[in-house]
């Protein structure tokens, strides 16, 4: 028997992974994590992250597995991906489910190919980046690649970042890479069905206020004071995480918890609003649209 493959889109709350767990459970199937910030092993609660039943009732792979000190990136993604498909039975259906629309692209588009950045580059790099700035590095690569400068905020770190170490790994602009031919981690033919859960505005925003209570409830707090005492530096994307600024200010005295919550609240609305016209404008009309009404329990709902 051949392996079926769905994937399952959609934004921050919105029962995407409730309803991957729902048909892995009826199918015998396996989930794959297709979310940036559910592969770091530090923020369980944060992000939302299957719980030890969800686990128990259906294998899930790429969730919790990078530390968070590492700049993961959706190549680093690509590569666990089909490493984890070399590894699979040949006939496990698979359910990918996630927020990240670029890896979802990677899945059915492919990533061009990108040089190996020596780590010594990367480091250095990122050392300059903490101590000069995002803007100072801006600067830096706008005298050496102006187009690629020109297409970046100046306040963008990770990107300018990205930019500065493919430059200085190949001697050729990160666009130049960007052009080459990419092929898709799943071919067409293999993927079985798309679905793209997009609940209506209000109820995606219940549960969005739903799942943060739930959270620090769970003890995000305590969680963020745990990352916090790793002393990272704050551009990594595992210190981006909604939750982990507003809660690390009610941690240094700077605002009080209600706050803090409300904002983070905020931001992940306006995340989830993000999200919600990228797969709008990025994802075709092969992606079967459903609002998943059908999953309850808001707080469970990442």
């Amino acid at each position: 028997m051949e392996r079926t493959i769905t994937l399952i889109a959609g934004p921050t709350a919105s029962g995407k992974s409730a309803l991957a767990l729902d048909m892995a459970v009826r199918r015998g199937g396996q989930i794959v994590n297709a979310d940036s910030m559910q592969v770091y092993d530090c923020l369980r609660i944060l992000t939302a992250r299957p719980d030890a039943g969800d686990i128990a009732a259906a294998p899930h792979h790429l969730y919790g597995h990078v530390a968070p000190a590492v700049a993961y990136s959706t190549g680093a993604w690509v590569r666990d991906v089909r490493a984890l498909l070399d590894r699979l039975p040949a006939n496990a259906p698979l359910i990918f489910v996630g927020g990240t629309g670029l890896y979802f692209r990677a899945l059915t588009e492919g990533l061009s190919p990108m040089p190996k950045v020596p780590d010594a580059i990367r480091s250095n790099l990122r050392i300059r980046l903490v101590a000069e700035g995002a803007p100072a590095l801006h600067a830096d690569l706008a005298s050496r690649d102006p187009k690629g400068a020109d297409a970046l905020d100046p306040g963008d770190g990770q990107r300018i970042v990205r930019a500065l170490e493919v430059l200085e790994a190949s001697g050729r602009p990160l666009a130049d890479w960007q052009t080459l031919a990419a092929e898709p981690v799943l071919h067409p033919e293999a993927i079985t069905e798309r679905r793209l859960v997009m609940p209506d505005r209000a109820i995606l925003h219940a549960r969005i206020e739903a799942r943060f209570d739930a959270m620090i409830a769970a003890g995000a707090l305590d969680e963020v004071r745990r990352l916090r005492g790793l002393d990272l530096p704050p551009d990594l994307p595992a210190m981006k995480a909604i939750g982990v600024r507003e809660l690390g200010a009610v941690l240094d005295g700077m605002m009080d918890a209600d706050a803090a919550i409300a904002r983070a609240k905020t931001a992940t609305r306006q995340y989830a609003k993000r999200q919600m016209t990228w797969f709008r404008n990025q994802l075709g009309e092969d992606w079967q649209r459903v609002d998943g009404t059908p999953c309850s329990a808001p707080a469970a709902m990442p």
